[in-house]
């Protein structure tokens, strides 16, 4: 999960240069859907948006810098932002299952960009980045929720804050979501496996 922080601008009407920079981005997102992504160069990026090197490199400096325009789409994720809401909600218990259930809902809809990035982690700096990037991110929600659920849930005893978000960590997880999804799971069914997980790794039922 990654969100960037970017100045304000006005509703007005997107400019050409508005334009040519969601271009780019539409290409990129096709591109790791596709799994061409990591092979690709800048300039064939920019053959694929139908637009000139210098064009492309007005706008994006590097392929990392093409990382930072695919965390500004993810950062508008309606499902993202649900997860950073459910997190705050004032029942822990309803905390704790709507971030599941927006997390699910987030690597849904991004899975076959994700499962590009993931698999090549190893060989791209810019893959790397955007998973560390996400990895981070997720840490600080997830470090609000197990704040949360020490402070004001039925924890299971003996659960420290910091092995509540070990645990919040390992069930939000993209790895896990593709994993489960893999064993045949639909993404509904992962999310009330992990919810039921999440219940007994985390809660003390006999509270």
């Amino acid at each position: 999960m990654s969100m960037s922080t970017r100045a304000y601008r006005s509703r007005s009407r997107p400019t050409r240069s508005d334009r040519t920079r969601a271009r780019i981005t539409e290409v990129v997102l096709a591109m790791l859907g596709e799994g061409r992504f990591h092979e690709s160069t800048m300039e064939e990026i920019a053959l694929e948006a139908g637009i000139s090197r210098a064009t492309l490199y007005q706008h994006f400096r590097s392929r990392l810098d093409l990382v930072d325009a695919i965390c500004d789409t993810f950062a508008v994720n309606p499902a993202l932002v649900e997860v950073k809401a459910a997190v705050d909600i004032p029942d822990p218990l309803e905390a704790l299952a709507a971030t599941i259930d927006q997390a699910m809902r987030f690597w849904a809809s991004v899975d076959d960009v994700l499962r590009e990035l993931h698999g090549v982690v190893a060989l791209d700096p810019a893959a790397a980045e955007l998973v560390r990037r996400q990895y981070e991110d997720r840490q600080a929600v997830m470090r609000r929720l197990a704040r949360h659920l020490h402070a004001a849930a039925p924890i299971r005893p003996g659960l420290s804050e910091a092995r509540i978000l070990d645990r919040l960590m390992l069930l939000t997880s993209y790895e896990t979501y593709s994993e489960l999804c893999l064993l045949g799971r639909s993404p509904a069914q992962v999310t009330r496996e992990l919810q039921q997980m999440a219940d007994a790794l985390l809660l003390d039922t006999g509270a």
